[in-house]
């Protein structure tokens, strides 16, 4: 084989964090894609919030795929880091880092007490436990209990750091994403290829196997729930720094569910497909919602006109189509196509 080509088999991955490290001082446009040149402030917004979805896939599959746990309260731990981290910048004055620090350990805790009461129970149980705790928080922080969170209002976040802020500083927001989406992989990567993530494999595979072996399957499932929740903290620190605020809708079920969908889109328990799928996703909710509003479907019968105004239907029917075309997810898509040729 070509020396050249088994060079760019090995280093892809740095060359690809190369070409993102320089996205913000491209001025290319890429048209259909985004509506203006890759290094505008409003395309580095876009991309950015895709690699941050890209980097929670990553994290979440950590349940999902890596250990088998379907948890539908992973927003919890997301919104943990979003609210607590903008509470303590808002109401109790302290400076970005020791504010965001203190967001962190809030959510790496709160993971930490809810898994260890969740993991009592396993399959279906435990699916409908996170469920639960998911709900309970979503509803504390609409009902708004002593005018802390901002209930259905939200809370801007104040007092970040004025590098952080404003239109001329997306690049630096852009580059904190980037930041993120590195250190989610290299701590999913890191943990998986431990000797505790051949025990998440064992687990997955077959965890009465892996008690008659001798180890405790719980103590390994609530290690890979606690990294799962800080890393998904982390996340809700860099989508504050994003957004300037803190919303209702980072703590709903439904926000769990996209994850979810993320991760089958792009391939569970792979090492690339979460964040491809994470990444496909955010955006194509955000160009399909400017196609469901354009005059194309405005003029079309109403019977077409009133389904495919809704960006989340069109997002469910391309959802469908992948499902059905790449069983696998995305990330199976190299294979197929290497079976094709043979």
């Amino acid at each position: 084989m070509n020396p050249l080509v088994n060079v760019l088999r090995r280093w892809w991955p740095a060359l690809g964090l190369v070409v993102l490290a320089v996205v913000p001082y491209s001025a290319l446009p890429l048209p259909g894609l985004l509506d203006g040149p890759i290094g505008s402030p409003g395309s580095l917004q876009l991309l950015a919030l895709c690699l941050v979805f890209g980097a929670l896939a990553t994290g979440y599959d950590l349940l999902l795929g890596r250990t088998g746990l379907l948890s539908f309260g992973h927003a919890l731990y997301f919104a943990s880091g979003t609210y607590a981290t903008d509470l303590l910048l808002t109401s109790a004055g302290l400076g970005f880092w020791t504010a965001a620090g203190l967001g962190l350990l809030a959510g790496a805790a709160l993971s930490a007490l809810l898994g260890a009461v969740s993991l009592r129970m396993s399959g279906i149980g435990f699916a409908m436990v996170t469920l639960a705790f998911a709900q309970a928080g979503s509803i504390l922080v609409q009902r708004d209990p002593g005018g802390v969170t901002g209930g259905e209002e939200g809370l801007a976040a104040t007092g970040l750091p004025g590098w952080l802020v404003g239109i001329q500083h997306t690049a630096n927001l852009y580059w904190i994403a980037l930041a993120y989406l590195v250190l989610t992989l290299a701590a999913v990567q890191w943990a998986v290829r431990s000797p505790i993530g051949r025990v998440w494999e064992g687990i997955r595979e077959n965890e009465r196997r892996v008690e008659v072996l001798g180890l405790r399957p719980y103590g390994f499932k609530l290690v890979a729930f606690v990294l799962a929740g800080t890393l998904a903290a982390l996340g809700g620190i860099v989508y504050l720094l994003l957004t300037g605020g803190a919303t209702p809708q980072a703590t709903s079920s439904d926000f769990t569910l996209s994850l979810l969908v993320m991760v089958i889109l792009g391939g569970s328990g792979t090492r690339w497909g979460p964040l491809v799928g994470g990444v496909l996703y955010t955006w194509a909710q955000h160009r399909l919602a400017g196609l469901a509003g354009s005059d194309t479907i405005a003029g079309l019968p109403s019977a077409l006109r009133v389904p495919l105004s809704q960006p989340l239907f069109l997002l469910g029917v391309l959802f469908v189509i992948v499902v059905y075309a790449l069983p696998g997810g995305v990330a199976g898509l190299p294979a197929r196509l290497r079976r094709a040729r043979a």
